[in-house]
């Protein structure tokens, strides 16, 4: 064991210790024994409260609109009375928001979970069919949405309020609305807000968010993602930070390390988020929303991704910390404006939702030139944010783990029956996980959520290692892996291999039927501007770095980029179909 990794599991040990600030302990949920943070507020509407003493600093920019505190501090109150009052909203309702990256969602959501009732995150991209099952799967009493999904909504409005009633407000929509629904405008005046919020009461297993699983057949699944679980992926997310933190710092007391350079500016006077994801999704919500707002940081949205944007507002925000899924980091490092822009502000640059190949860490620890370091965390929509964890020394030092886990998760490994694999480095298997930010279930179907959560045992579907320091390796997705011939081709380890060809810009790795193999490997590539390459150049290059049976078969070599999701990830199924059809 390296010297700093034995600082790093000492400092854990130390943080979540009797007595310490992140003290675990057990407690029974549902019938299962989970680990807490025996400190942790109780709800997230408390989190929420923490940020009084935020006022004057600012919070939310959108493009070139800037709020405070203060200011969505007032416009949460005016909502949530609207929401309990007019309304009827409170515990065990729904409040759906559909809507861009807009300030409103960050006032509907705090309105919405500080009154007790829950966050219906809809997909921004779904269509009024998607819309109308989201709807009356969840059945909310209200529907806050923009323009774009509020006319997509319009089409199903009679459809879902057979079901029953759900009053409409619309966000910054000029269009002809139902006699019976509001404009924001009218309903949400933070001037003449209360001056408090209404009184609720919350069980730390209410119900905060649901929020709906892609899913790869079939309508998507409603997670039920709790106060308590909300409450600890945040808590989880800052005391990662503070174990890597502290571990650096008895390796530099050890002699061990260098300590680092001393700093050429002064420290920002406010910590700036770039979130360029989604907030229907947890890694905009939970993994940036809640450790920004709790933190008193500003966070900056976009109207859409946009790498060019994106440097400009770093640029002009001073943004600390920029945490995409990695095709955004990798974009902004290609984006011919990177040299030109001002990015020294950069503390932290990385992110979650899918691998961060081996040479994009390099790369950002490279770009960053010492002021900040890469970082990545996996997780799940169903665990509310992270499992995992990886950063700065660590991270460049096992640059294909995603981190050990989250102190308030058990891990294990299981076979494809479910049984449980011995432990040991050498050991694959399915990535299982129990703890208290694993979901409540999913909405509305009990036999999927029996499913996926046997004893409180979540299933992630994934395929890992675990090392003997407790760092986790994503090997691949289950229903992601090539099984050619008999042998398990892991998807993520062929593209990790592509990504080093300095010509390769965007890889996707996906399986393709074969009548003598079942499937076949394939890959499509898109070369960044100006180079070129053949496949048997490509078969080449990969001959060197992996096994002869784990180089595609067949290639693509595309003009425009990968067909991506809403949350900015590679969709294969998508791809592939554009491809053979399938």
């Amino acid at each position: 064991m390296a010297p700093v990794m034995h600082h790093y599991l000492t400092a854990r040990q130390e943080l979540t210790a009797p007595g310490s600030p992140f003290e675990v302990s057990e407690i029974v949920v549902r019938d299962v024994p989970i680990k807490v943070f025996t400190s942790a507020p109780p709800n997230m509407r408390s989190v929420w409260e923490m940020t009084a003493p935020h006022g004057e600093k600012d919070y939310i920019v959108y493009e070139d609109e800037r709020y405070t505190y203060g200011e969505i501090q007032a416009q949460v109150r005016a909502l949530a009375h609207r929401l309990r009052d007019t309304h009827g909203v409170g515990s065990g309702d729904r409040v759906a928001l559909a809507m861009r990256n807009y300030p409103e969602w960050v006032v509907g959501y705090w309105a919405t979970i500080s009154v007790g009732a829950a966050v219906v995150g809809m997909n921004a991209w779904w269509t009024p069919t998607e819309m109308s099952y989201g709807l009356t799967d969840s059945r909310p009493k209200v529907l806050i949405a923009d323009d774009e999904r509020l006319e997509r909504a319009l089409h199903v409005l009679d459809e879902v309020r057979a079901g029953g009633p759900m009053h409409v407000i619309s966000v910054r929509s000029d269009r002809e609305l139902p006699a019976d629904a509001s404009r924001w405008a009218d309903v949400v005046v933070g001037a003449d807000a209360p001056a408090d919020l209404p009184a609720a009461t919350i069980d730390p297993d209410d119900d905060a968010t649901i929020f709906y699983t892609s899913g790869t057949t079939g309508f998507p699944k409603g997670a039920q993602l709790t106060h308590r679980g909300s409450v600890h992926n945040l808590m989880n997310l800052v005391f990662m930070g503070t174990a890597t933190a502290a571990a650096e710092g008895k390796a530099v007391a050890a002699g061990e390390v260098e300590p680092p350079a001393a700093p050429t500016t002064p420290p920002p006077a406010q910590n700036v988020y770039m979130a360029p994801t989604p907030l229907f999704h947890v890694t905009a919500c939970n993994c940036l929303l809640h450790p920004a707002t709790l933190t008193g940081s500003r966070i900056v949205f976009t109207y859409k991704w946009d790498p060019g944007r994106a440097l400009e507002l770093i640029e002009r925000e001073g943004v600390t910390t920029f945490s995409g899924v990695p095709t955004m980091s990798r974009e902004l490092l290609q984006h011919p404006d990177w040299e030109s822009r001002d990015t020294s502000s950069l503390q932290g640059m990385g992110g979650g939702g899918a691998a961060l190949q081996p040479d994009l860490v390099d790369k950002i620890a490279g770009a960053l030139k010492g002021k900040g370091a890469p970082s990545t965390g996996y997780g799940l929509t169903e665990t509310h944010g992270i499992v995992t964890a990886n950063s700065a020394r660590f991270f460049i030092e096992k640059p294909a783990s995603c981190g050990p886990v989250v102190p308030t998760l058990d891990a294990k490994l299981v076979d494809d029956e479910g049984n449980d694999l011995p432990a040991g480095p050498d050991t694959v298997g399915q990535l299982c996980v129990r703890g208290a930010v694993v979901i409540k279930g999913y909405l509305n179907r009990p036999e999927a959520t029996a499913d996926s959560i046997r004893d409180g045992w979540f299933n992630t579907g994934d395929i890992a290692k675990i090392d003997e320091d407790g760092f986790v390796f994503i090997v691949d997705r289950a229903k992601d892996m090539v099984l050619r011939g008999g042998e398990n081709v892991y998807c993520s380890e062929v593209e990790t291999a592509i990504y080093q060809h300095d010509d390769v810009a965007e890889t996707a790795v996906f399986g393709i039927p074969d009548e003598r193999l079942g499937e076949e490997v394939a890959c499509a590539i898109v070369l960044k501007p100006g180079a070129s390459m053949t496949e048997a150049e490509l078969r080449a290059f990969l001959g060197e770095r992996i096994a002869k049976h784990k180089i595609p078969a067949k290639v693509w070599f595309l003009d425009d980029q990968l067909p991506r999701n809403a949350n900015g990830k590679f969709v294969k199924r998508e791809l592939r179909k554009q491809l053979i059809g399938e």
